[in-house]
């Protein structure tokens, strides 16, 4: 808003954790998690905090809905998608690869 950027869309993937950093920490770790849960904000109350519309999505099957709500207002938006806490999200670069050597899928999959 400040810079004059007035219909930016903002969408959150939100399992709760540093979500890439945990993900390292379930791969290469052997599941051994440190310093990655959160346990804040609420995106959605941030979100209405600075004048933005705040959308919040736990069902799967409000995705649609939701997506068109904010493409349907005048103004900013934040989506804050909650998935389940162990949820991954592919592509992804190990620590101290190359983008030659991205995992493209889960490896247990």
């Amino acid at each position: 808003m400040q810079e004059g950027i007035k219909n930016v869309k903002v969408l959150i993937i939100n399992n709760g954790f540093l979500g890439m950093v945990r993900q390292w920490q379930e791969l290469f770790e052997g599941k051994r998690y440190s310093g990655t849960p959160l346990t804040g904000p609420d995106f959605v109350k941030l979100a209405d905090a600075y004048g933005w519309k705040g959308i919040r999505v736990e069902r799967s099957a409000d995705v649609q809905a939701a997506i068109d709500e904010a493409m349907a207002t005048d103004g900013p938006v934040l989506i804050d998608f909650r998935v389940e806490r162990e949820v991954n999200v592919f592509p992804m670069v190990p620590q101290n690869k190359s983008i030659g050597e991205m995992i493209t899928a889960d490896p247990d999959m």
